[in-house]
């Protein structure tokens, strides 16, 4: 991997850094490198319900698209690495210790809503709907000012259709009753506000239009696809480390 900057202060001050995106999912696993964009979408290992259930077998995983990200050669590495929005502190330092196995890495966490909100949301500010249709997650997130006001998260998604011509009824309706949920929390007007500007949706199933068609009628708002939806969380998460990178000290975000 490339060497793609200088660290400030602390370890490896003055020397190389290599950067890498990681986004984890049920069914794909998602690298970034800075100047490469996205080099790898593989099979995850096994991961059930976004958590990592070999991490053995995953870290070899990322060993391998460690060693074939485009590039030179770096001493350090930051690890930008997404997690889902509702994942615990036990899982988010599961994930951490995971990739610690790389070697010498500092890891930023960051949660998939956020990373893809990056990525992807439209310009002029605001609050902002994400819905994220994974293969076994279906995500809702309120994101206000950059920050995760409030979530759902449920365990359903594409691969517990029967087949790939199934009706998406369950989805889009359990998508549907999250953001119900949320609105119903929220005494702000912030999530009327989010579907006034429109609903981000990410994730593989924002490529099918049964499903996000079915999702716009029982919302009845605007859906807003992602450019290329499946790896939105992964290019967010490049974005954020590409800054990470430059201004190491002041960019990294919270959470």
């Amino acid at each position: 991997m490339g060497s793609f900057g200088a660290a400030a202060g602390g370890r490896g001050a003055g020397r190389p850094v290599r950067g890498i995106a990681l986004d984890i999912g049920s069914s794909r696993t998602r690298a970034w490198a800075p100047g490469a964009g996205v080099f790898a979408d593989v099979p995850s290992g096994p991961v059930r319900r976004g958590r990592v259930m070999d991490p053995d077998s995953q870290l070899r995983l990322l060993r391998r698209l460690a060693a074939s990200a485009p590039g030179g050669d770096g001493h350090d590495t930051v690890v930008m690495l997404t997690h889902p929005v509702l994942a615990g502190p036990e899982e988010r330092a599961a994930a951490r210790r995971m990739v610690d196995g790389l070697g010498p890495v500092r890891v930023i966490a960051v949660d998939s809503a956020r990373a893809a909100a990056a990525y992807a949301a439209p310009s002029g500010g605001g609050p902002l709907l994400v819905v994220d249709l994974g293969a076994q997650l279906t995500e809702v997130t309120l994101v206000v000012d950059g920050l995760v006001e409030d979530a759902r998260q449920a365990e359903v998604g594409l691969d517990d259709l029967p087949d790939p011509g199934s009706a998406p009824d369950a989805i889009a309706t359990t998508a549907a009753d999250m953001v119900g949920e949320l609105w119903r929390d929220d005494c702000t007007g912030a999530v009327r506000g989010a579907l006034r500007r429109g609903v981000l949706v990410t994730g593989g199933g924002a490529l099918r239009l049964d499903v996000t068609g079915r999702l716009a009628h029982l919302l009845r708002a605007r859906l807003r696809l992602a450019n290329d939806p499946s790896t939105s969380a992964v290019r967010g998460a490049g974005l954020m480390l590409a800054s990470a990178l430059r201004h190491p000290t002041g960019a990294l975000p919270r959470g």
